[in-house]
C-alpha cells in the first residue's frame, strides 16, 4: 500500500469586483492548488466565456493568501488583508498590473475551505518534497543540449 500523491484543488467562488462608487459587480473565478507548484495558488478569473481564451489567471504565493486572512500582507502586485463587505467577512484582494488596478471581496468562509483543502493535500512546510527539481533541471538541460550551435 502506497502513499497517496496530493491531487489538485480547485474551488469555485464567486467574487465581487469594487467599484469606485463603493458598490460591487459580481466576477466568476476559480481558486486552483497544483502540488506540483507547491508554494503557489492561482486565481482563474471567467470572464463570461467557456473558452480558455476567456480566462486570466494570477499567481501568487499561498502563504501570501494564507497570512492576508488575519492581517494585511504583500506589497507590489498583489496584496490581501481582512476585509468587511457588506454581505459579511471577507478578504480583500487587490491585484495591480501595467494595464490597471482591480479590487476583489473574497468570501472568508469560501477562501478559508481552500485554504485548509490546500494544507491538507501539502501541509505547510512540506512544499519541498513535492518540487520535482531533477525534472525540471532534466527538462532545461534536455532542451538546453537540443540547441543547435
Amino acid at each position: 500500500m502506497g502513499i497517496a500523491q496530493p491531487t489538485r484543488v480547485q474551488v469555485d467562488v464567486s467574487l465581487r469586483l469594487v467599484v469606485p462608487e463603493g458598490s460591487s459587480l459580481p466576477v466568476k473565478a476559480s481558486l486552483r492548488y497544483e502540488p506540483e507548484d507547491p508554494y503557489a495558488v492561482h486565481v482563474i478569473f471567467h470572464a463570461g466565456s467557456t473558452e480558455a481564451s476567456g480566462e486570466v489567471s494570477w499567481s501568487f504565493a499561498r502563504q501570501l493568501l494564507a497570512d492576508g486572512m488575519t492581517e494585511p500582507t504583500g506589497i507590489g502586485d498583489v496584496r490581501v488583508w481582512p476585509w468587511q463587505a457588506a454581505n459579511g467577512p471577507s478578504v480583500a484582494l487587490a491585484l495591480s498590473s501595467p494595464d490597471g488596478h482591480a479590487l476583489f471581496e473574497v468570501p472568508r468562509l469560501a477562501l478559508g475551505d481552500f485554504l485548509g483543502r490546500t494544507y491538507r493535500q501539502v501541509p505547510e512546510g512540506a512544499e519541498s518534497v513535492h518540487l520535482d527539481i531533477d525534472g525540471a533541471l532534466a527538462a532545461l538541460l534536455g532542451s538546453y543540449g537540443s540547441e543547435p550551435r
